[in-house]
């Protein structure tokens, strides 16, 4: 990779650095402040399992659709228009949900934050990219931290706040910090209209040397925010990609990765609560666990990845993981609860994971774009079925027994997918192996 000089990462460039912080921040307290106060909600209004299934569900679908999207209006409006709108959505999103007076408004409500946050989700790489070019390893550590930090935050004090201020404050606070995020891209905004145009800074991406250290983490951390752009993949491309396994493999572990994740945001307190006979404060602070391991895993896996070539040790740690975790829940769960919750959330280890493949199962950018739409699309529309199928199975069965045996069989679906995606070939090679000249 070509790296520009590098420069001080306040220099010149402060507010992209706080705006790209407090909008990483917003991205996952989104998602991880709901479900820890869903008994505090339906103590005032009923929330029937298909409402919170449907609420677990909205992430996904809106991920997916508005990842889809958001590429063609940034190519009208530019990335920090796009950026602003992203926050003012996810803002009145929130704050709605603050003010929500039943749960088919919570629901539409939250819809609306996931637009914003699937628009966010495209937009922060490229503005990292197109502000810190000369420091991409250390944004991206920075920018997966603030992630995995705000996944973990709100479970640990929605509770607390909701017993002392209500619900509705515990909901809307994360709504203003959101709103603060409007500031500095706003200035930029209003800057860049009388700023003379800059030349852009481009990157070369090159696929990481296995043998190499430090310099390869880097490539491959930038590398892993190149499918995550604002240009479209050619339709060539992403259309050889649905013959290829490798590709649909990506697709499943990425996908396996984000049902774990989203079945538990959407369900886990309220299991907890019911099979573990903890309180609400309690489940709170258990999902918190769950989303604290996986910050030292978005910091290890990429080094294990890249340097030792780990990718399915990785992959049988984090299954073999997540079938004793919920194994535990399922067979002794007001035993040792906070141990299986904790091992149950090393199936984070599937995420960062599938962004490193995303870079290095792919020869050029070209490919690894289509490559990540392909895998991303899927992945996110498979994990949009389970939050709402647990809920339906909780509430047909009146127990969590057959919803837990339901995403056991998910993580063992997953195993021959992992199997397939630790080949040490890109999509281009097995192309080229079954079709010819790619």
């Amino acid at each position: 990779m070509t790296m520009p000089s590098a420069r001080p990462l306040w220099q010149g460039r402060a507010l992209a650095l706080v705006g790209i912080v407090l909008v990483a921040f917003s991205l996952r307290s989104a998602v991880a402040s709901l479900s820890p106060v869903i008994d505090h909600i339906a103590a005032e209004f009923p929330v029937s399992p298909v409402a919170v299934g449907l609420i677990g569900a909205a992430p996904p679908v809106c991920f997916a659709i508005f990842g889809l999207l958001t590429p063609l209006f940034e190519r009208r409006f530019g990335l920090e228009r796009m950026a602003v709108a992203a926050i003012v959505l996810m803002t009145a999103g929130m704050l709605l949900r603050a003010c929500a007076p039943e749960s088919w408004t919570l629901l539409g409500a939250t819809a609306l934050v996931f637009a914003g946050v699937g628009s966010g989700n495209v937009l922060l790489p490229p503005l990292v990219k197109k502000y810190f070019a000369d420091r991409l390893g250390v944004m991206m550590t920075v920018y997966s931290s603030t992630l995995a930090f705000s996944t973990f935050l709100p479970p640990l004090v929605a509770v607390p706040v909701a017993d002392s201020l209500g619900w509705r404050v515990s909901l809307g606070m994360w709504g203003v910090v959101a709103a603060l995020a409007l500031v500095p891209w706003v200035t930029l905004l209003v800057r860049s209209r009388t700023a003379p145009a800059a030349q852009p800074v481009t990157t070369e991406l090159l696929m990481p040397d296995p043998t190499d250290g430090v310099d390869d983490l880097r490539d491959a951390v930038a590398a892993a925010t190149g499918p995550i752009t604002t240009q479209p993949a050619s339709a060539r491309v992403f259309g050889r990609l649905r013959r290829l396994p490798l590709a649909w493999s990506l697709a499943f572990v990425f996908g396996t990765s984000s049902t774990m994740a989203y079945v538990a945001f959407a369900w886990l307190p309220t299991m907890l609560i019911d099979i573990g006979g903890v309180t609400p404060a309690t489940a709170g602070f258990l999902l918190s666990l769950f989303a604290l391991v996986g910050l030292p895993c978005s910091m290890l896996v990429p080094v294990l990845v890249v340097r030792f070539q780990a990718t399915r040790p990785l992959f049988f740690v984090a299954v073999g993981a997540g079938l004793v975790g919920l194994l535990g829940l399922l067979l002794v769960p007001t035993v040792a609860l906070a141990l299986w919750v904790a091992v149950f959330g090393l199936t984070a280890i599937m995420f960062p994971l599938s962004l490193v493949l995303l870079s290095i199962r792919a020869r050029t950018p070209e490919s690894a774009v289509a490559l990540s739409g392909f895998v991303q699309s899927i992945g996110y529309g498979v994990a949009a079925i389970f939050p709402l199928l647990v809920g339906l199975l909780h509430e047909t069965t009146d127990g969590w027994q057959v919803p837990l045996l339901v995403v056991i069989g998910v993580l063992v679906a997953s195993i021959p997918a992992g199997i397939v995606a630790g080949r040490r070939r890109t999509v281009e090679d097995e192309w080229e192996r079954r079709h010819g000249r790619w």
